[in-house]
């Protein structure tokens, strides 16, 4: 059975498409990439496990829990960084901690709870919730939204917390925003060549904007799907299968 124009132009049109879709890069590339065999790779040892945390800074409308060991009524209280960057706790008053870990705002009340008279304060701080510290993940992404910043992420993982990339995504027009020293900056990425160890998975940071482009060839190619009668149908469909 032959079919009529529109619908070989249909299937034209999805042909040429899948042909421009279906170069997937090899696996490799990065220098600090080592392939092996899959029956070959390694389960992480502890040190990899534990190794490369990054310190969180405490910013404004963060939650924290500060414990004082002996002392009751300063242990279990939640107290909330206001916007410019404060906290007030009993007997130390207003203490500024934004852009300190968890681990220098202990020693920042310590040393303020000596002064206070209090012998040999032995303070834990704890991050409840994190309001400052986030990345943010727009455009071709199924969840986007804003995503907390704890330890190390990586663009992968970051499209990992937005659900992964959507039907319209365009993998090689991926852009990270960042500001460094008052100055914007914005780099390039393919999502897809990171995915297969081209290249290596860049370090996403507290206050990135991650962008996923819009392919407008996937855009186009469901208005062809609009349109065409519905005997070109089943094989277009196929084609945009493939096409994933």
């Amino acid at each position: 059975m032959q079919l009529g124009p529109l619908p070989r132009r249909a299937a034209l049109f999805a042909s040429l498409l899948l042909a421009g879709c279906a170069s997937t890069p090899r696996i490799g590339g990065d220098p600090n990439l080592k392939v092996i065999e899959a029956s070959a790779l390694p389960a992480p040892d502890r040190m990899d496990l534990t190794t490369g945390a990054r310190d969180y800074f405490v910013g404004p409308f963060d939650r924290l829990t500060i414990d004082v060991f002996g002392v009751p009524e300063l242990s279990g209280r939640e107290v909330q960084v206001d916007a410019s960057g404060r906290i007030s706790f009993p007997l130390v008053g207003a203490l500024a901690v934004a852009g300190h870990s968890p681990g220098e705002v202990e020693s920042l009340l310590a040393g303020r709870l000596r002064v206070a008279h209090v012998r040999d304060p032995q303070v834990t701080v704890n991050l409840k919730e994190t309001v400052s510290q986030v990345v943010t993940i727009e455009g071709q992404v199924r969840k986007p939204g804003l995503y907390p910043v704890v330890g190390h992420m990586s663009l992968m993982r970051a499209m990992a917390l937005a659900e992964g990339t959507d039907e319209y995504a365009r993998l090689d027009d991926v852009v990270i925003f960042r500001t460094v020293k008052g100055q914007r900056l914005a780099a390039l990425y393919d999502l897809n060549a990171i995915r297969h160890g081209v290249y290596p998975d860049p370090e996403v940071f507290a206050n990135d904007v991650v962008m996923v482009g819009d392919s407008s060839a996937r855009r186009l190619f469901k208005d062809v799907l609009s349109v065409v009668p519905a005997l070109a149908t089943p094989i277009i469909i196929g084609v945009d299968r493939l096409s994933k």
